[in-house]
């Protein structure tokens, strides 16, 4: 569930301050507030979530005048001053605020209080669901009952004609009347214990004479909608000829409704009844357009939009209905880091907080499991990087946010390249929405564990033979040495692969003396981690494993007592 990037904190305690700035240091977007601040309209109204750092008490009575509904209540939070709880007050669901109280827990430690029903039941909120995938769940006043019979029930029933991802623990079924929730843009007379869940879908296209009058666009629309079975509701915006946007019927007929109103030139018009092959109408010779209905309608709908009602007349008015093309899935490829969660960037935890899948292998989901907790996650294990990206596309093709997550930076020795070949290969780059998060690569977290041993030129080789020959290698080392560049060593040495290490020292040897300082990091940013500072004659490969990364200075590095350093020269020679 996406979550407000904009965080608000009120602390009304020097204790409670230094916990909101700690807590500011993981949201670049947060503020604190002076707790003088009295009048929270300004904030209340902004789309950010608020989060009070002390007694439940005081935040309820500051944000008592400004509650509203759910709807539009933004996120708030309660935090005690010493970090031990966090709590969700309002607008858990829509607002983010559960999901936002998860993800404090997870970077502070403290214990998350949920008191939602769905939460505390284990089973997928509807409303949660339906705010995801952008539909309306209606009628609105049937929810609370809905979800209450729902969670005693322990199952759902979906019939749907509109292809929104569903929840595992959801069955679909073919018949409505078989259904508790239907998923469609069409009219279904309801019983009282179903639910619609309503996409806004479709983009009316109209055309009109001059002075039509609001009324008659009104019943056109209401009749042509009863006859072919659509819900009014499901509109999401009505386009027409653009210099008839200032009539005065159109305008006070659209005026009522949550519309976005477009208009669109002749000159696009037009164009688009070539490329499709509409029909002309005879109206063209007043207007210029050579039909509006059913253009504007499929230009309102964007690409990939098919004309769901050809143009109909009634009266004045011609109206013609298009439909959109389901939203897109999206595939993330996240790079969550060299291991803790304090050197994961913002942007990476707003894609597995917002993801519905998470894919990946398996050390790499168990160093972020604690911001899973609700996540579908599919593990696989070493050798098995096709099948993980495969199934990330296959998530992603039925429309589902998918996360694959990559240790260290997913463009660096990662899957990016893999999903972009295979997203080729299947044919699926335009269907689907691809992005690739970046992560702190161990070649940065390391070299900072190390002080400052890149400050020059140098090359990164990783020396696993499992998908680069041997002899490749070998090349790469002996250019890479012979050039004097700093050398970094990714994958120096496996269980099964154990001389690989011990050859290229020797390659290097060739062309580095055995003094030249080398150093050693282990497992950056976990608990584990370990940072040993050696030479190229004496490097110990048996203290070395696939967790560890190798830096091999050139011929200027140096070691400063605990740190390695290579100038770069900024004041002529400085050592």
């Amino acid at each position: 569930m996406p979550v407000p990037e904009k965080i608000y904190l009120l602390a009304f305690t020097e204790r409670g301050r230094r916990l909101a700035a700690r807590l500011s240091d993981f949201f670049p977007k947060a503020q604190i507030l002076s707790p003088e601040a009295r009048d929270l309209s300004p904030y209340w109204h902004s789309g950010a979530a608020l989060i009070f750092v002390g007694a439940c008490g005081i935040a309820l009575r500051r944000i008592a005048p400004y509650i509203k509904d759910k709807k539009t209540d933004p996120a708030v939070l309660v935090m005690d001053e010493t970090g031990r709880f966090v709590i969700p007050l309002l607008s858990g669901h829509l607002g983010g605020a559960n999901a936002l109280c998860q993800e404090i827990g997870t970077l502070l430690g403290a214990e998350v209080v949920l008191t939602t029903a769905s939460d505390l039941s284990g089973l997928p909120a509807p409303d949660l669901w339906a705010e995801e995938h952008r539909l309306l769940l209606l009628p609105e006043e049937r929810l609370p009952r809905f979800t209450r019979e729902y969670l005693e029930r322990g199952h759902l029933f979906v019939f749907r004609d509109w292809p929104a991802p569903l929840p595992p623990e959801w069955k679909e079924v073919e018949a409505p009347e078989a259904a508790h929730l239907l998923v469609s843009y069409r009219r279904f007379t309801l019983r009282e214990d179903q639910l619609q869940a309503l996409p806004r879908a479709l983009f009316l296209g109209v055309g009109f004479n001059q002075g039509t009058p609001a009324r008659e666009f009104e019943e056109a629309f209401q009749s042509l909608f009863e006859e072919m079975g659509l819900r009014p509701e499901a509109v999401r915006a009505v386009a027409t000829l653009e210099r008839k946007l200032s009539e005065e019927g159109l305008r006070q007929w659209v005026s009522g409704k949550d519309w976005e109103v477009r208009g669109f030139a002749a000159e696009a018009l037009n164009e688009e009844v070539k490329r499709r092959r509409l029909s002309a109408s005879a109206a063209g010779q007043h207007t210029g357009a050579l039909a509006v209905a059913e253009p504007a309608a499929l230009l309102s709908a964007g690409p990939g939009g098919k004309l769901l009602v050809p143009k109909v007349k009634r009266g004045n008015v011609t109206l013609a209905v298009a439909l959109a093309p389901p939203p897109k899935g999206r595939l993330s490829v996240v790079g969550i880091g060299p291991g803790g969660l304090e050197e994961m960037t913002p942007a990476a935890r707003k894609v597995l907080r917002e993801a519905e899948w998470v894919v990946g292998y398996g050390r790499y989901v168990e160093q972020v499991s604690s911001l899973l907790r609700d996540k579908r996650v599919f593990v696989s294990g070493m050798t098995r990087e096709v099948e993980r990206v495969e199934r990330a596309l296959e998530w992603a093709r039925e429309g589902r946010k998918v996360a694959l997550v990559s240790g260290g930076d997913p463009g660096i020795y990662g899957l990016a390249g893999l999903v972009f070949e295979l997203a080729r290969e299947r044919g699926v780059l335009s269907s689907i929405e691809i992005e690739v998060v970046a992560g702190l690569s161990a070649l940065n977290a390391c070299a900072a564990r190390l002080g400052a041993p890149l400050m020059h030129d140098f090359a990164v080789i990783s020396l696993s033979d499992r998908l680069t020959p041997w002899e490749l290698i070998e090349k790469r080392l002996s250019a890479a040495a012979e050039a004097d560049l700093v050398i970094v060593l990714f994958n120096p040495r496996s269980r099964l692969r154990t001389h690989h290490l011990l050859r290229a020292r020797e390659i290097l040897l060739r062309h580095r003396p055995p003094e030249t300082p080398v150093g050693l990091v282990r497992a950056a940013g976990r608990p584990e981690e370990a940072v040993l500072l050696t030479t190229l004659g004496d490097l110990p490969a048996e203290a070395v494993d696939m967790q560890t990364t190798v830096f091999v200075g050139n011929s200027e590095t140096l070691r400063l007592e605990r740190w390695l350093v290579t100038p770069r020269g900024y004041r002529g020679r400085r050592f």
